[in-house]
């Protein structure tokens, strides 16, 4: 689940509504929210891999990875958090992967199959993406196809199934609205001052996206557009419960054509 990066979110906020004191006294998204794991709405779509004849193929990554299992590190091209991957097989229902840019690893992962064939398991540790400590977590999958005949257990269609044990670096996040600015904040350094009509602002923190745009739905809604060279990547909303205690983000992952969907309560 490369991409546990759900922490690129969506807000914004209609100042005609409110004089800029208002604003800062009634917006209900001010505050420090943490979302939980287990409230999570995964992508209905599966995740397709391939490894066979000693080669290793991520179809539904982007970009596609395409490399070589012997272990080696192997230039991948088009990714903004990587340039390097390796792959190595450790038996026949396990692989590790580490991702490196620039020489320094980014991000490893150890990926196992059970023995029955049917659940995959993922425990990875991501730093591609923050400043601070890296981000960690486990997730599991169910498998809905089976790979071609002769291929490693990893290969075929996958649907995540459950995420666990998610470091509360990627859980944690902060909103704080000033007059006609909302100014979004994480623990693992991404952030952004935004106007709250829509212009596009300056996202900074995260190598994979450039620009940000923050509008508002209705009082309790708001919707952030997330771009990477000038091209939408990530749309997300947020809606505030009535009694300003929880909140729900969903988010339409363009880049791989998914969606997910968190609830998260004020700390």
């Amino acid at each position: 689940m490369k991409n546990t990066r759900w922490f690129v979110l969506v807000v914004g906020f209609m100042v005609s509504l409110f004089s800029p004191a208002m604003a800062m006294a009634q917006s209900p998204f001010g505050g420090t929210w943490k979302i939980n794991p287990k409230t999570a709405k995964l992508p209905e779509k599966p995740d397709v891999y391939l490894l066979q004849d000693g080669m290793y193929h991520c179809k539904t990554c982007v970009p596609p990875h395409d490399v070589k299992a012997d272990g080696q590190d192997h230039k991948v091209s088009g990714d903004p958090y990587s340039d390097t991957m390796s792959v190595k097989v450790v038996d026949d229902r396990t692989i590790e992967e580490t991702f490196k840019k620039n020489g320094k690893i980014v991000a490893t992962g150890k990926t196992w199959v059970s023995a029955d064939g049917n659940t995959m398991t993922n425990e990875f540790t991501d730093s591609s993406n923050t400043n601070s400590d890296p981000v960690t977590g486990k997730f599991e999958a169910k498998r809905v196809a089976k790979g071609p005949a002769g291929s490693h257990s990893i290969s075929g269609s996958w649907r995540a199934a459950k995420v666990d044990a998610i470091s509360d670096n990627n859980l944690v996040f902060t909103f704080k609205v000033s007059g006609d600015n909302l100014s979004f904040s994480a623990p693992t350094g991404q952030n952004y001052t935004a106007k709250l009509d829509g212009t596009e602002a300056p996202f900074k923190g995260d190598p994979g996206v450039t620009s940000v745009s923050v509008k508002r739905v209705d009082k309790n809604t708001l919707e952030e557009t997330d771009k990477r060279d000038g091209k939408a990547i990530y749309m997300s909303r947020y809606t505030v419960s009535a009694d300003g205690k929880t909140i729900t983000v969903k988010m339409d992952d363009k880049l791989h054509g998914t969606t997910y969907q968190f609830t998260g309560a004020k700390q």
